[in-house]
């Protein structure tokens, strides 16, 4: 797992800071964005409208029906070529705990595939060509090639 930048907060709940740390019309934007590409019926089109976000989208990326990407940093987050994000996945680059703001640069590999309803967490990279299986809770990096699974993750040879 890649380290994750921790700005403390002023008080114990971050979350109720997130406007003094994003710009709000920013965040609107990139949920307007980012819930556009939700519906949309085009492979293309939502990898134009998640690009808008400033994410980096690989060419032939295919984000499924209803995949969730972080809406305050999504220009931390990086798809590669060729990479399946499946139904109902989402992908984070950020974490609001008590007091503090964590964020991370969050890489889906070339040809990697995220499953129907898994999360992915900020910071964390998924190597190329790993397959994370449906629903699973991915806290620590996949290396390359690699299968993992389950909540908590798993992976062959465990």
């Amino acid at each position: 797992m890649r380290a994750l930048k921790a700005e403390k907060t002023a008080v114990k709940n971050s979350l109720g800071q997130w406007a003094r740390l994003r710009n709000p019309f920013r965040v609107a934007f990139n949920f307007m964005m980012i819930q556009a590409s939700r519906y949309a019926p085009s492979l293309r089109m939502k990898r134009w409208l998640l690009r808008a976000t400033g994410m980096k989208v690989g060419g032939g990326a295919a984000v499924g029906l209803m995949a969730m990407f972080d809406i305050f940093y999504p220009e931390l987050i990086e798809l590669g070529e060729d990479c399946i994000i499946g139904y109902n996945a989402t992908i984070l680059a950020h974490e609001f705990v008590p007091g503090e703001l964590r964020i991370g640069k969050t890489n889906i590999g070339r040809g990697a595939m995220v499953g129907a309803n898994a999360t992915v967490l900020a910071g964390v990279e998924v190597g190329d060509g790993a397959v994370v299986s449906a629903a699973t809770f991915v806290n620590a990096d996949v290396p390359a090639g690699a299968r993992v699974w389950g909540n908590p993750m798993r992976g062959a040879g465990e």
